[in-house]
């Protein structure tokens, strides 16, 4: 990001000024680091559950690299990755993974006479822009997608990630399934070797970029494209259907998510069949040590998060989030009691 965001949601009303001015932060407030793409979510249940408990979070929204980086230094209670760890690497940290919430990645562009949602796209040719072989708007492989609309003769500006990101995860791994030629030179991760483009930090440093340059293309989560009114594309799916982001086609892509076969809940929802799915659709997970050391703080985020999978639905349905099912929620129950202890080997929930 080209700022940290960071939200520290203290009480509602007038003294909501002089209270996020205050350093201190109370016992029951819980800290956190890491993905841009929860951000809206994570601010609004924090702010919703500061006023029914009394009880803060301190959320830096840093990107997922530096997420994980906090949570194994143990410089805060959790990690939040839109990336999800593997097995062998939860195992390694001494961290255990669950899934908070669902939503979608989104194509943005800066063209002049096109209407968001109208330019049509699909994974191979935006791979082929972020490899730098289609490098104009009225090139044939686009106007091949969008007759009847009228393409600029001008170069196209790629933009992507600076940091470390799983919303590049997401983007880069749709991409590389879809394109063999990116798979092979840039392929899939949080950070990679970009062939062309500017960077920007966080969602907001590709959506400056995008905002500023003309015939520019870049990718953002979805709530953040809708609040910011980013001009966005269509994207073809696995089953060839052009489709519009909303939470129905992020829902439809996960419908068949193989959960209680993935460890650490680590599902992947890019490139789903289904006439409905959203071709860029992710989970945001968050991270914690088996062991807590304060287990003050460990039960008050467990606490937070259990608040949110229960009361926390309807602000993530208003944000185009997936909510978890409830079949999902009741498994990362059981895993917490499982995997959480406190230093004599107590669960801590």
């Amino acid at each position: 990001m080209q700022m940290k965001q960071m939200f520290k949601f203290i009480v509602v009303g007038a003294s909501a000024a002089m209270a996020f001015s205050s350093a201190s932060v109370m016992a029951a407030d819980m800290t956190g680091a890491g993905a841009t793409f929860p951000y809206p979510i994570y601010a609004k249940w924090a702010e919703t559950y500061k006023a029914n408990t009394g009880n803060g979070l301190n959320y830096q929204s840093v990107g997922s690299g530096a997420g994980i980086k906090q949570i194994k230094a143990k410089t805060v209670e959790f990690g939040a990755s839109d990336m999800p760890l593997t097995a062998a690497e939860l195992e390694e940290a001494g961290l255990m993974q669950f899934p908070a919430i669902m939503g979608g990645v989104v194509t943005i562009v800066n063209l002049d006479g096109v209407k968001p949602g109208q330019l049509k796209m699909t994974g191979k040719v935006v791979a082929d822009i972020y490899l730098g072989k289609i490098t104009k708007w009225s090139a044939p492989e686009i106007a091949a997608l969008n007759t009847g609309v009228k393409l600029p003769d001008t170069e196209i500006t790629v933009v992507h990630r600076a940091d470390g990101s799983g919303t590049s995860f997401l983007f880069t791994d749709f991409l590389s399934k879809t394109n063999p030629d990116f798979k092979a030179k840039i392929g899939a991760g949080s950070a990679v070797k970009w062939a062309v483009g500017v960077g920007g930090k966080g969602n907001e440093g590709v959506a400056a970029n995008v905002q500023r340059i003309k015939g520019s293309i870049g990718y953002v989560e979805w709530a953040y494209a809708k609040k910011n009114n980013m001009s966005h594309t269509q994207l073809q799916n696995k089953d060839g259907n052009f489709l519009q982001p909303d939470d129905e086609n992020f829902k439809a892509a996960a419908a068949s998510a193989p959960w209680t076969q993935t460890p650490g809940f680590g599902v992947v929802l890019t490139d789903q069949a289904g006439k409905n799915s959203w071709p860029i659709t992710g989970v945001s997970f968050i991270l914690m040590h088996k062991t807590q050391a304060d287990a003050a703080k460990g039960k008050e985020v467990l606490k937070f998060f259990d608040w949110a999978y229960k009361n926390g639905g309807a602000a993530a349905v208003e944000l185009d989030y997936v909510p978890m099912p409830a079949s999902v929620v009741k498994l990362v129950q059981e895993s917490w009691k499982a995997n959480l202890k406190d230093a004599s080997g107590k669960a801590i929930y």
